[in-house]
């Protein structure tokens, strides 16, 4: 029995919406790379006339390249997990799978075991959230997580203090990972939906917007995360190269949101921003 593997080079901006289209197409493991992804199957069990679709739908990213080869049926958990190592953070947070052992203690160990979800503290953005986070008052706050993937931004809020968290994401397997995880590390003040941000039930306003997600989505949802943030209430941004920083500060600025600082990691940034 072989496996199907599909090589996806594209644009970082695009490969977590990339990985959800594919995953329809029938493929179930996925493993980040540094030109974008790869996506598995058993056997040839996949839409191929959907892939070509996606083609189409995606034309103007650039590059997007699609390869596909046969390969041995693996043990792909046991793959992932000799390719995945421990993070750390600033030296402040641990970010690990349940199966690495580490002896040496930090002020913050979160718990991921990303299975199909985005958000593993290994990309630039959730690095550059993780760390502004850390530098921020969470105590007692009520936090919004926009896109949350594995939650891992909801962990960090939760373990930071928040009183409540109320995460979202589009893809039904980042509801039942994000739980997972949530559970794991016992963060019991975290719910999480299916949806966009004009779809799942959101009441009242929020003291923290986390949202990492990409420059064209956090544009297009400027004004909703305004609207549901309390005076003096902050958004934490990221998913963007800093060359997009001074487009979202306008954009912003329509929405009474002024920047309070900005963090750079390689080509990648992080915008706080604080309702006035």
């Amino acid at each position: 029995m072989h496996s199907t593997r599909l090589q996806v080079a594209c644009d970082p901006e695009y490969s977590e919406i990339l990985m959800a289209e594919v995953a329809e197409a029938g493929f179930d493991t996925f493993m980040e790379t540094e030109t974008g992804f790869e996506a598995y199957v058993e056997g040839d069990e996949f839409d191929k006339s959907l892939l070509e679709s996606l083609k189409q739908k995606y034309s103007q990213v650039k590059p997007l390249q699609f390869s596909f080869s046969q390969i041995p049926k693996q043990n792909w958990n046991e793959e992932w997990e000799k390719n995945v190592d421990p993070i750390v953070v600033d030296d402040q947070c641990l970010i690990r799978a349940a199966f690495h052992k580490i002896e040496k203690k930090y002020p913050y160990e979160i718990i991921i075991t990303p299975k199909m979800s985005f958000g593993t503290g290994h990309h630039q953005t959730t690095h550059l959230m993780i760390s502004r986070q850390m530098k921020m008052d969470h105590q007692d706050k009520r936090v919004m997580d926009a896109g949350c993937g594995t939650v891992i931004l909801s962990i960090m809020a939760s373990k930071l203090g928040a009183k409540e968290v109320e995460a979202f994401d589009i893809d039904e397997w980042s509801v039942v990972n994000g739980e997972e995880n949530a559970a794991n590390n016992q963060c019991k003040n975290i719910h999480i939906q299916q949806g966009k941000i004009e779809e799942v039930q959101l009441t009242g306003k929020f003291d923290l917007i986390l949202a990492n997600i990409n420059k064209n989505i956090l544009m297009n949802e400027m004004h909703r995360y305004a609207s549901f943030l309390n005076k003096g209430g902050q958004l934490l941004l990221s998913g963007f190269y800093i060359t997009d920083i001074e487009d979202l500060k306008a954009e912003a600025a329509k929405y009474n949101l002024q920047e309070i600082v900005h963090d750079e990691r390689e080509t990648w940034a992080c915008l706080l921003l604080e309702m006035i």
